[in-house]
């Protein structure tokens, strides 16, 4: 099961982080054949043997205890969400309890509420960062390249890694786009514990380790994160400069989530925000479908 594989190579990230120092263990000089803590240490640390440890590492103790669970974390300094990370590794949901491997489809109810919006970006994802619905602001605020139907059309069904990592326009398009790649891989690695050997997502994952070495190098690293709220830089080819703060809600029962994206009102970006309203509804009113056009170099939504 590729969960125990995930289970043993974030353990190992996360026991390569830490120095024996770090950990109060006496060090006595000469180059370490493993680099962090050696898992006889680790196993030391939180009062278990070394081969009950070695065994948790190879997914081969699914009934380890809270206890062992919580000492393990308090060893490897795990904050909240990776101790959270680790349970869902070390337990993880029985089959039967797993969704259905379906086309994810966005409820009539939360495509009206993301349209009611209105001048506010807004979008609906699904379980592996699908975007399934989006209001014209998050269309044209995100990828107003694409088709604004894209979402409706499986085959066409935007995704935010792959965007993020393989289209060009979505590199520009963040003011840190390094600091937004982490995070988007760290809530990666995070679903890829909640829906192990899930089709859709291995298939994502792949395509992007090999389409992009910057995911692949991120991958490795098992960094893990809840990207649920944010304060980004976007610079927008249509309205210039943003400061955008981003909500995360999550949808009960469902797996899927929806993106707010707010400026502080009075703001720079809130004119821009409202310049890119004008702009979208000029274009609804004319029948236009061609992307927003550019602005020419010294003007400003601002």
């Amino acid at each position: 099961m590729r969960t125990r594989t995930e289970l043993g190579e974030f353990l190992r990230a996360r026991r390569a982080r830490l120095r024996p120092e770090d950990a109060g263990l006496p060090t006595f000089g000469g180059r370490r054949r493993v680099p962090g803590l050696r898992r006889e240490e680790l196993a030391q640390l939180a009062g278990v043997s070394a081969g009950y440890y070695t065994r948790l590492e190879q997914g081969l103790s699914p009934n380890a205890s809270d206890a062992v669970l919580d000492a393990v974390a308090r060893v490897l300094r795990l904050d909240d969400t990776e101790r959270a990370h680790l349970y869902t590794l070390a337990r993880p949901m029985p089959r039967a309890r797993r969704p259905a491997a379906k086309p994810e489809r966005a409820r009539p109810g939360v495509r009206i509420m993301v349209e009611s919006f209105g001048s506010v970006p807004a979008l609906v994802m699904g379980r592996f960062l699908d975007v399934l619905a989006w209001n014209p602001m998050a269309h044209a605020l995100l990828a107003g390249h694409l088709d604004r139907t894209a979402p409706d059309r499986l085959a066409d069904r935007p995704n935010i890694a792959r965007m993020l990592f393989l289209d060009p326009h979505s590199r520009e398009l963040y003011g840190d786009w390094t600091r937004k790649a982490r995070s988007t891989v760290a809530d990666l690695r995070l679903i890829a514990g909640r829906y192990p050997d899930a089709p859709g997502l291995m298939e994502l994952i792949g395509e992007l380790t090999v389409g992009s070495s910057e995911f692949a190098k991120l991958w490795t690293a098992h960094s893990v994160g809840d990207c649920g709220t944010a304060t980004r830089a976007y610079h927008h080819p249509v309205v210039g400069e943003l400061t955008l703060m981003g909500e995360l809600l999550t949808l009960p029962d469902e797996g899927q989530r929806v993106a707010i994206f707010n400026a502080e009102p009075g703001s720079p970006s809130d004119s821009a925000l409202r310049l890119l309203a004008d702009l979208i509804a000029t274009g609804a009113a004319s029948g236009a479908q061609q992307p927003l056009p550019l602005l020419r170099t010294g003007e400003s939504g601002r």
